[in-house]
């Protein structure tokens, strides 16, 4: 299944960026009056490493990497692709697995459930392939949970930061009252930093978290079809019963009738 890109993520926030930044731009004399280095390192640097303090340095880039796939999705085919299985499964139930390496050109672009079946062709008994396959789903499900845990923890922890840089400007200012020349930068410390906090947290890590989290749920639903198609292969069900496997999982929308 070829990846595409996700016009909804990169669309929200595209455009949320946008309105800030006219907001920005419309209502202030110079935008660089936006711009602040020490804010900045408050804010972004303190939600990096706090995060990774809260994890670990892999955990943390593994995130950002898994992040990406945010801006991709796989097509929802899970209505074509549980029709084609259970015709395989019906041409399996008829001549045998060896027969299915005629319809090899037929099997979709889906690396998880051609490289089960070739094993269960070539030999692998069902319930090794059972085994194998639902270690390998729950070991996905853990690490795309850490991500989305990883993502969460710095979402939280942005808008922290930026309370501390608000703290830290307001110290600042009143400790430097008699100095006029030292209260405009040390406001904009105080009230910059909560600005970046809200937007990193509510336009960047809670989208792609919420993202990810729904691409994970697809993508583990799509593994469970696959993992049911083999091992009713590999078993030599009824086609149809695989069917009722098939629909068990799929959304209402999704489900199929070939036999039903």
């Amino acid at each position: 299944m070829q990846k595409q890109f996700e016009v909804s993520t990169i669309f929200g926030i595209f455009v949320a960026t946008i309105l800030i930044a006219i907001a920005v731009i419309a209502g202030a004399s110079s935008a660089s009056g936006y711009f602040d280095i020490f804010s900045i390192m408050i804010v972004f640097g303190g939600t990096i490493f706090v995060t990774i303090a809260c994890f670990s340095i892999t955990d943390f880039f593994h995130a950002f990497a898994t992040s990406t796939q945010t801006l991709l999705f796989i097509p929802k085919r899970s209505k074509s692709f549980a029709s084609l299985v259970v015709k395989l499964a019906e041409v399996s139930k008829k001549e045998g697995l060896l027969a299915l390496q005629k319809y090899e050109d037929k099997i979709p672009d889906n690396i998880f459930f051609n490289k089960y079946l070739t094993l269960i062709i070539d030999g692998l008994p069902a319930a090794d392939a059972e085994r194998y396959m639902m270690q390998e789903i729950e070991s996905i499900q853990i690490r795309h949970r850490r991500a989305v845990e990883v993502l969460s923890k710095a979402a939280e922890t942005a808008p922290a930061m930026g309370l501390i840089g608000t703290l830290v400007g307001l110290v600042q200012m009143l400790g430097n009252l008699e100095d006029v020349s030292k209260i405009g930068p040390a406001m904009a410390v105080a009230l910059l930093t909560t600005f970046y906090g809200a937007v990193l947290t509510y336009v960047i890590l809670s989208p792609l978290a919420s993202k990810l989290e729904k691409n994970s749920k697809e993508e583990i639903e799509q593994l469970m079809l696959c993992a049911e198609a083999v091992s009713s292969i590999a078993r030599s069900e009824s086609p149809m019963k695989l069917e009722l496997k098939l629909n068990s999982i799929l959304s209402p929308d999704q489900r199929i009738k070939l036999f039903s």
